[in-house]
């Protein structure tokens, strides 16, 4: 899928199903490499990101949500019963119909597919490293689905395995990554993007991949709250 197909595919659904706003966009640069980290909401902050964000992003998606086999079983469980409340025989006849649909178009989009079984794991930071090599921009949503949802920022604790892809890159390139933090405000129908956070290669890696998702975390629970609009934490890059 090229970028104006894309884009026309964003605004289908900025128009049909979020029709909200943005802030903070000028923190983005223009051309990445860039992370972009947010919160989940369901289906709601993917759809929010991709919509109102004025970037081309590849996201990260469930190599199950790309698999015709395997979709319409993840869609019922995960979207059509928990999300719409709705059970068999009607769930799977819905979720069949929306995964003849998601499927190519996830696919088509550049999704990158991310795995559960160990074999698999390395592919979508691959992946994605030669995205961002290429100027991309990478979304990410690393909330652990195992974890109990907080009930005022209706998020799950982040996963760290993300940040790895600032290790990645820096071996590929030599040159840090850079991570910004995305709010997803269902209520306010609003996206607000955060202050950069730039990986620390030089730093201890354990250390840092902890350091980063908290940062991160703890800016989009910040903004949520409206509390964050102004935070700038950075790390500068090595020379």
């Amino acid at each position: 899928m090229n970028d104006w197909l894309y884009h026309i595919l964003a605004f289908g659904l900025h128009a049909c199903l979020w029709g909200g706003d943005v802030t903070g966009e000028e923190r983005l640069p223009k051309r990445g490499p860039a992370v972009l980290v947010a919160n989940h909401l369901g289906a709601w902050g993917p759809i929010a990101a991709v919509s109102s964000m004025p970037r081309r992003l590849y996201p990260w998606v469930i190599a199950d949500m790309m698999d015709a086999k395997r979709a319409p079983d993840y869609l019922r469980l995960d979207f059509v019963e928990r999300q719409l409340h709705l059970k068999k025989p009607l769930s799977s006849w819905i979720a069949n119909a929306i995964s003849k649909l998601s499927v190519p178009l996830l696919t088509g989009a550049g999704c990158i597919p991310v795995h559960s079984n160990f074999e698999e794991m390395l592919i979508p930071f691959h992946q994605s490293v030669n995205r961002l090599v290429q100027g991309g921009f990478i979304l990410i949503f690393p909330e652990d689905p195992a974890q109990p949802l907080n009930p005022v920022y209706q998020m799950s604790p982040f996963k760290k395995g993300f940040v790895r892809l600032g290790e990645f890159y820096f071996q590929r390139t030599g040159r840090a990554l850079t991570f910004y933090p995305l709010a997803v405000h269902r209520r306010r129908r609003e996206v607000q993007v955060g202050a950069p956070v730039t990986h620390n290669p030089r730093a201890n890696p354990v250390g840092e991949r902890l350091r980063v998702k908290h940062t991160l975390e703890r800016m989009i629970h910040e903004m949520l709250e409206g509390t964050n609009r102004d935070v700038y934490l950075h790390v500068p890059a090595p020379r």
